[in-house]
């Protein structure tokens, strides 16, 4: 009679890879001394016995669930889930420690239960005084139940005992299942923990918040698998020193992806504000060379934003630097290299800065006529016009190419006083904008002349 083992396997707690001994660097990821070890429980007892408990189902047959949203009343974290929480969704916050997932999430709660919901707050890293006391800060409602425990298994059980409307984990890596046989945070521990919440708030429809810190790469620390497995995905971004924090949509099978929602961080919380626009130009210099204004899509919203570049000598020997924050760096040296070949002008011996003002980041490419004004202007020592929007896709060949949502663009810019548009030359505008300048360009070397006529 042969007694069952136990094997043990060596996990990358950065990437997941596994290996049957222990290794310094990780082959896959090269992350050093990343390895775990960890109990693999593996049966062999085959699947005939679980055919009893599922079975396919014809899809004509299968009733819709009730489609309608829980709304949270704080109008821009209801925006970024795509118009309220659904019932029955698993949803990842991740940010980075001390940006505010817990004050986010604790306002959440109070506001759902001000609205007569049944809210479970799962707290692993504070104890129950610990979240009393931030939440007479914030003025939070007193109904939370609240619930200091690290065990998934007594999570899980309560959970389904209480039937919340609404459960909150803070945060997914401190919890650990007594079944796994590594420490909390693993890679199996959190995927366990998400394997389970999902099946939790699939069967009872009851939409889970699983909150998660991010590393220094900007990732949900440890496993990105969680990424895959939840129904949406929402990082807070914002630099701890300053007071705007942007929730960004990365996933999100029931909305719009890359939808920001932007708060301001103050003494009592977080303070959604409406009019992004105007708080990401309230502070932008007027007639001052090293500035552009474009209006970028955030999802289904337009936003106005401000992009300043630098141009300078480079008078330390060595090659010129190209230092970018909001935009890809390879963009910018796209945008470079077509300002040298189509318009003439020569960096090559010239340090170039380019920043996205307010921390926003900008991946969609109507922004790269903006980011090429911007550098020309400190270029020339010429200023942009205080009025002007500026919006295109810069091409290889210097053309530039049309953009969508023009409308909403035009139409939030005028909101904000200004008066004139550069746009491609393919832009057909739809609607009668009588208070505005629109000017279109073909290439590049057009534009160039247009805004710096």
């Amino acid at each position: 009679m042969s007694s069952k083992k136990n094997k043990t396997s060596f996990v990358c707690s950065n990437c997941g890879y596994i290996s049957p001994k222990w290794l310094g660097k990780c082959p896959d990821c090269a992350q050093w001394d990343s390895f775990t070890e960890e109990l693999q429980n593996k049966s062999n007892t085959g699947y005939k016995k679980f055919l009893e408990k599922a079975r396919p189902l014809s899809l004509s047959s299968v009733v819709s669930g009730n489609e309608t949203r829980i709304k949270t009343s704080i109008e821009e974290f209801d925006r970024v889930l795509g118009g309220g929480i659904v019932y029955g969704s698993l949803v990842l916050i991740g940010g980075d420690p001390g940006i505010g997932k817990s004050t986010l999430m604790l306002q959440a709660a109070s506001s759902l239960t001000a609205l007569g919901k049944k809210v479970l707050y799962v707290s692993g890293e504070e104890s129950a005084s610990q979240i009393k006391l931030r939440s007479e800060r914030l003025e939070s409602s007193g109904g939370i139940l609240v619930l200091p425990e690290t065990s998934l298994e007594i999570v899980i059980a309560l959970a389904l005992e209480e039937k919340p409307d609404v459960l909150i984990i803070d945060s997914v890596q401190t919890l650990f299942s007594e079944e796994i046989g590594s420490a909390p945070g693993s890679l199996s521990q959190v995927r366990e923990a998400a394997v389970k919440f999902m099946e939790f708030s699939k069967k009872q429809g009851i939409p889970t918040f699983l909150v998660g810190h991010v590393t220094k790469e900007g990732t949900i620390a440890g496993p990105r698998v969680l990424e895959h497995m939840v129904d949406t995905v929402l990082y807070f971004e914002g630099d701890p020193g300053k007071f705007y924090r942007i929730l960004r949509a990365v996933k999100n099978r029931f909305g719009s992806t890359n939808e920001i929602g932007l708060f301001e961080m103050k003494e009592r919380g977080l303070f959604g504000i409406s009019n992004p626009s105007s708080a990401f130009l309230s502070e932008r210099p007027v007639n001052v060379p090293g500035s552009a204004v474009t209006a970028t899509m955030e999802g289904t919203r337009p936003i106005l934003i401000e992009i300043q570049g630098l141009v300078s000598n480079s008078g330390f020997g060595g090659p010129p630097r190209r230092t970018v924050v909001g935009i890809d760096q390879n963009r910018l040296a796209l945008i470079i290299a077509v300002m040298e070949k189509k318009v003439g002008l020569h960096f090559s011996d010239h340090d170039v800065f380019v920043n996205v003002v307010g921390g926003v980041r900008v991946s969609e490419p109507a922004s790269d006529l903006a980011v090429a004004a911007s550098i020309a202007s400190s270029f020339f020592d010429s200023p942009v016009q205080g009025e002007m929007i500026v919006l295109g896709e810069i091409g290889l060949t210097g053309e530039i190419r049309g953009v969508t949502n023009q409308e909403k663009r035009i139409i939030e810019a005028e909101k904000m006083g200004f008066k004139k548009f550069i746009l491609p030359e393919s832009s057909t505008i739809k609607g009668d904008f009588k208070g505005v300048e629109i000017i279109t360009a073909s290439n590049l070397s057009k534009a160039m002349d247009l805004i710096f006529q």
